[in-house]
């Protein structure tokens, strides 16, 4: 046995979206897996490399559980920044369920990840929704502009989504539900047909702004962005990274916008032009 599997980041929640939407974005973390008679061995380059090998690293977990049992190497090579709100977790445990064979990759991604939207776009591609239902991950695509991309604001500052999640209110006034189910239609629909994309769309009052105290800069980079062309801005995922929503010809002015906006506010970090990935989990046999 031998394969690669490859699987796009991602970013979840898209403004009003909470735990229910994810667009697969072009930044991708690669799995290659062979048999290996003597166990389990692990390597890796690129983001993440430095975390610890061996039975612990989460693409020997999913490995084995897949297989049931040890006796395989891997190599993963990823692109996609660790604990930046790009869903690296997700794409990592569906890129090794893939790779090792598994018939269900979406659903080992949801199982590590603990909820699925950032899966079900690392496995399916493109915009989806996704739930639990019946204690079931179940996912759906979307449509999704082909005009559309992506000026990724990712600072230089890593955000824990259970950090995050800690900063939110376990009750919601009605009126901000209702507000949030309003924006997530026009979001939908504006995400479809760029020409119907309001740049309210991508508001929220469920999460962005209770996270705001762990990245104060965030109001501001989320203006300057629709400032400087973005069709509308939000949280990626649970932060810190940013997400400008754009088309292919305004991409590289808003990112270049935001480059000097985080300069201006002492943010350092990189400003990433992405399309959308629309093929999700792609697996190589080698041999």
């Amino acid at each position: 046995m031998h394969r690669t599997a490859r699987a796009p980041a991602s970013s979840a929640n898209l403004g009003p979206g909470f735990d229910t939407l994810a667009v697969a974005v072009a930044l991708y973390v690669e799995v290659e897996l062979r048999s290996r008679p003597g166990g389990l061995r692990v390597s890796a380059e690129g983001q993440g490399s430095r975390l610890p090998r061996g039975a612990s690293h989460l693409a020997a977990k999913v490995a084995t559980d897949v297989l049931g049992h040890d006796r395989v190497e891997l190599h993963v090579h990823s692109q996609i920044p660790l604990a930046r709100g790009l869903g690296s977790s997700a794409a990592l445990a569906v890129a090794t369920a893939a790779a090792a064979g598994a018939g269900d990759p979406f659903g080992y991604g949801a199982g590590v990840d603990g909820h699925p939207e950032n899966a079900a776009a690392s496995a399916l591609g493109g915009l989806v929704t996704a739930a639990m239902v019946a204690d079931r991950p179940v996912a759906r695509s979307l449509a999704l502009d082909p005009e559309i991309c992506f000026a990724v604001v990712v600072p230089d500052r890593e955000l824990a989504t259970s950090a995050a999640r800690q900063v939110l209110p376990e009750m919601v006034p009605r009126a901000d539900a209702v507000f949030n189910l309003g924006r997530l239609g026009l979001l939908v629909s504006g995400l479809a047909d760029h020409h119907q994309l309001l740049a309210t769309a991508g508001d929220d009052r469920l999460h962005q702004g209770h996270r705001s105290v762990l990245f104060p800069e965030a109001p501001a980079l989320l203006a300057g962005l629709r400032e400087a062309g973005a069709l509308t801005s939000c949280w990626s995922g649970a932060g810190p990274s940013l997400l400008g929503i754009c088309t292919v010809s305004t991409v590289a002015t808003v990112a270049g916008a935001a480059r000097a906006i985080m300069q201006g506010l002492g943010v350092a970090g990189d400003v990433l032009e992405l399309g959308a990935d629309l093929a999700g989990v792609q697996v190589t046999e080698l041999d």
